[in-house]
């Protein structure tokens, strides 16, 4: 159990580690982006504090909302495991077959075989 006087350290400590690593990935996003960008496409270098706001907008757009609540993708996910496992085997192939054409992949195997005979 934490007491006080642990927190009274820890809490500081948290924050300054914190901000250490949001500096630390404002740098990295810096030396990359000068380093590449300039060279490859010929924009100008960038500051430490537009790399954070790239750095920002990309946890945004692509990085979620934190560890606590489940990501549209991985709800999708669950959501279609347990769809799939209240599946009749025959349900499973019925559910193949239309997304092999809704999707491009050729042809089910059962109508393959249908036009060899």
């Amino acid at each position: 159990m934490l007491t006080r006087k642990k927190l009274f350290y820890i809490g500081p400590l948290a924050i300054v580690g914190i901000a250490l690593l949001i500096a630390l990935g404002g740098e990295i996003v810096l030396q990359l982006w000068n380093w590449l960008t300039p060279a490859l496409f010929g924009w100008h270098p960038i500051t430490f504090w537009e790399a954070l706001g790239i750095l920002v907008l990309c946890r945004i757009l692509f990085g979620g909302h934190g560890s606590f609540r489940p990501s549209f993708r991985r709800q999708m996910t669950e959501r279609m495991a347990e769809r799939w496992d209240r599946m009749t085997p025959e349900e499973r192939e019925r559910f193949r077959h239309g997304l092999r054409g809704r999707c491009g992949f050729g042809p089910a195997a059962s109508s393959s075989e249908s036009k060899a005979e």
